[in-house]
């Protein structure tokens, strides 16, 4: 399959223009899943936490997978750095974490959002990774591919572990918000989404393209803000809040 240049490049910014967009409206209201979702929603409207996690994350693990099967595609760099990276996050987040997460259900319209999205990003990194993405044997040995893959596993390994953290904060039944310890909750309220950021800028930066770039720029500007409103929200609701605690970046923000 030829590389679709001018596809590629239209999602890219898509991509970025929509992040910076969701970031404003986020300064004005959170996005209504999790602690923020309301208690007037009929259940026809809502789908189970583990349900809405399995199917919104499916496809950004599904699409890139079945373009990897019905490519024949040589070795490359590009294809082995999206397996182990961008696929083995979505695996992880599609059949490990939709089986444990406690959340709340979700609105239906925000799982078709993410359902969305995931696919179109699915597609957008796939198909840059097989049939755009050119890295010479000088790349193999460049500064940016070790740190990036550096930033993008300690970034993963930080997600998982304040994911954990977190499902177990709360004892069987409890339905009450708890203070976060322990970790990089040490440092942010945001734990757990300074990880994934982490992961996404490391990705981009070990790959140094346009998309990867586009989607790195979308998850700040979309779970950033998310970590600031369980911010105020723990310090609004815990007198004891740790005050030397940041948002989402360490010591910083």
């Amino acid at each position: 399959m030829e590389c679709k240049e001018n596809v590629i490049h239209y999602l890219s910014w898509g991509f970025i223009v929509s992040g910076v967009a969701y970031l404003l409206q986020q300064t004005r209201t959170q996005t209504p899943y999790g602690r923020y979702v309301t208690s007037d929603g009929t259940p026809g409207r809502t789908c189970p936490a583990k349900l809405a996690w399995f199917l919104q994350e499916l496809p950004s693990f599904l699409v890139p997978m079945l373009l990897l099967l019905s490519t024949d595609t040589q070795p490359s760099l590009g294809k082995d750095l999206l397996l182990w990276t961008f696929c083995l996050h979505y695996f992880q987040r599609t059949f490990i974490y939709s089986l444990l997460t406690k959340g709340r259900p979700s609105p239906l319209y925000i799982v078709f959002s993410a359902v969305v999205f995931c696919s179109v990003n699915g597609f957008l990194q796939g198909h840059y990774m097989l049939h755009c993405a050119t890295y010479d044997d000088a790349w193999q040995t460049d500064i940016r591919l070790y740190t990036g893959l550096l930033m993008f596993f300690l970034g993963m390994a930080i997600n998982i572990h304040s994911d954990h953290i977190l499902l177990n904060l709360r004892k069987p039944g409890e339905v009450v918000y708890k203070i976060p310890k322990g970790g990089m909750f040490e440092y942010v309220s945001g734990a757990n989404f300074f990880g994934e950021i982490l992961e996404w800028c490391g990705y981009a930066l070990a790959t140094w393209s346009l998309p990867t770039f586009s989607f790195a720029l979308f998850t700040m500007c979309s779970i950033g803000p998310r970590a600031y409103h369980h911010h105020r929200y723990y310090q609004e609701k815990f007198e004891d809040y740790p005050k030397s605690r940041k948002a989402v970046i360490p010591f910083i923000l």
